[in-house]
């Protein structure tokens, strides 16, 4: 009767949906973009339905905390199952053009069936960062190293396209829990 109740409990006031496991929050659905992958191939967010994925922002040219967060992703994509996909947005696409990101992934041995680099118009992309994602971004006041001040935060996508999880791109508690969260996606 007490382990009854207990399991009651749970559900009704922490949100578990089984015994000491909490859901994953849903937060917002992301909208739709029009972007161009590494390829060269124009992405949707109609592309991703059904996918459990993982998004970042970063730029190619990044003297700061882009490298690492690039490096802490390719880690993901190596743990992680592979039906979990890897988006990687540029917040700076006047110099991240194809060319550059397909460059670049090759450089952090992106699995180009699941890891994606994409760029297109400056406006897009910050829009998308900043009113999409709900991330921070501002060019007007970074450092020599990194002109472009942006989240450090990796999203997790569900398969409808909606926001479940933000975490620290750099701090390796946050991956193990955002790779624990993906898991239970699928």
């Amino acid at each position: 009767m007490k382990h009854l109740a207990f399991v009651l409990q749970c559900v009704l006031f922490f949100g578990c949906s089984r015994l000491g496991q909490p859901d994953i929050p849903a937060y917002f659905a992301v909208p739709d973009f029009s972007l161009l992958e590494q390829s060269g191939k124009t992405v949707t967010l109609h592309d991703l339905a059904g996918k459990v994925w993982v998004a970042d922002f970063i730029f190619t040219n990044c003297g700061g905390t882009c490298p690492a967060m690039t490096e802490k992703m390719r880690k993901l994509q190596d743990v992680l199952p592979s039906a979990v996909h890897l988006v990687s947005f540029t917040v700076d696409p006047s110099r991240d053009t194809v060319d550059v990101l397909a460059e670049y992934a090759r450089k952090y041995g992106a699995d180009e069936q699941r890891w994606q680099f994409l760029t297109g118009e400056k406006q897009a992309l910050y829009d998308l960062s900043v009113r999409g994602f709900k991330m921070a971004l501002d060019d007007t006041s970074g450092t020599v190293a990194e002109p472009i001040t942006h989240s450090t935060r990796f999203v997790l996508i569900d398969q409808k396209g909606v926001i479940r999880g933000y975490y620290s791109g750099t701090e390796e508690e946050e991956l193990k829990r955002l790779s624990s969260d993906a898991k239970k996606l699928l």
